[in-house]
């Protein structure tokens, strides 16, 4: 438990690290789409679920039903539709026209649900004093060109303690030493606690499936609204009140003009039951990450997207 614990404080550490970045680029339209049907991006995504040895549906081994109804969820966020938990009807709410697929073939060209299972007990892996990202992708990591690596760890005594982590882009935006850094610097993706991956009964205000909504947004290039705790330079986007303390509540707050902040925004630490949005600059700066940076412009034209041959 001790050694645990300590591992993951040294990752939220790590992923609080931050540097001062005041140059704006400015984003004057929306990019040209690549690959979309309908306006919308497709990102193929794989989930490498880490257990220790518990039977299928149990602990950390999570069902196939409770992954489908995590991404179900995940897109239902992103893409704001109504009559689910993700939708809104704020005047600078907006469908961020993402989605994600879970991959249909492997980096092999093989046939693939997008769920890989490991029973870390199998594996002795030496990353143990590495960074939380490169000792997930030691049991499993797929190309990160093609793919949105997604690791749930098995580790429900940390729940309410440790939520998740989501490396960011590579990217000329403003606010980009903020975001955890990913390859070459370390592997890059999402790690989601099992016990907050997906619906679940568990006692806590985080049990809805938004930590991997939220996670997904930095690996998108999104900072949090307060960014590095500036009235001035916050997360640089002009449709969120600018806010200069973290926002952990859902109750109505004044932020740095004297306007109400937005306790629904999905890229606060508020409670899921109240998240609900992203803005109009929000999804442009998605938008500009997934056709200009590495690692993002590709997984557009991903094999995972494609049946095998």
């Amino acid at each position: 438990m001790t050694k645990n614990i300590l591992r993951y404080v040294l990752a939220l550490i790590l992923f609080s690290k931050c540097g001062s970045d005041n140059d704006v680029i400015p984003i004057d339209k929306e990019p040209d789409l690549e690959n979309p049907s309908n306006g919308v991006y497709s990102i193929p995504i794989v989930v490498h679920i880490l257990h220790n040895d518990e039977p299928l549906g149990e602990g950390g081994n999570l069902s196939e039903a409770r992954i489908l109804k995590q991404i179900e969820s995940l897109n239902n966020d992103y893409r704001k539709r109504q009559g689910t938990n993700g939708f809104n009807d704020h005047p600078d709410g907006t469908d961020a026209k993402v989605e994600f697929v879970l991959a249909s073939q492997t980096p092999e060209g093989k046939q693939s649900n997008g769920i890989v299972r490991i029973n870390m007990l199998d594996v002795d892996n030496p990353m143990e004093s590495n960074s939380t990202f490169d000792y997930c992708a030691y049991y499993s990591y797929w190309n990160p060109e093609e793919y949105l690596n997604i690791w749930t760890v098995p580790y429900l005594e940390l729940t309410d303690v440790f939520l998740g982590l989501g490396t960011g882009p590579e990217t000329d935006l403003p606010g980009k030493d903020a975001l955890a850094k990913g390859e070459p610097f370390q592997a890059e993706g999402v790690i989601i606690n099992a016990g907050h991956f997906g619906e679940s009964s568990l006692s806590t205000t985080y049990n809805l499936g938004r930590t991997l909504t939220h996670e997904v947004g930095h690996y998108l290039g999104l900072l949090h609204p307060w960014g590095l705790g500036d009235c001035d330079f916050n997360d640089y986007c002009a449709d969120t009140p600018k806010v200069n303390v973290p926002v952990t509540s859902c109750t109505p707050a004044i932020g740095c003009d004297g306007e109400e902040i937005q306790v629904q925004n999905y890229m606060n630490w508020s409670p899921d039951d109240c998240m609900n949005m992203f803005t109009n600059d929000q999804a442009f700066r998605m938008h500009y990450v997934l056709e200009n940076s590495p690692r993002r412009k590709t997984l557009l034209s991903s094999k995972g997207l494609q049946e095998p041959l």
